[in-house]
């Protein structure tokens, strides 16, 4: 992968999070939280 696509994980990383509600988080966002945050580590081991 490279620097565009760690680029486009990060800014669905922070736009997640800047939706991220205070309390009563869904299932659903915690599951495609930690499979951006997994993806953006594989993306920027490979660099």
């Amino acid at each position: 992968m490279d620097a565009a696509k760690v680029k486009e994980l990060e800014e669905k990383l922070a736009d997640l999070k800047a939706r991220w509600p205070a309390h009563s988080v869904k299932p659903s966002m915690w599951q495609e939280l930690e499979e951006l945050e997994e993806e953006l580590k594989k993306a920027k081991e490979e660099q």
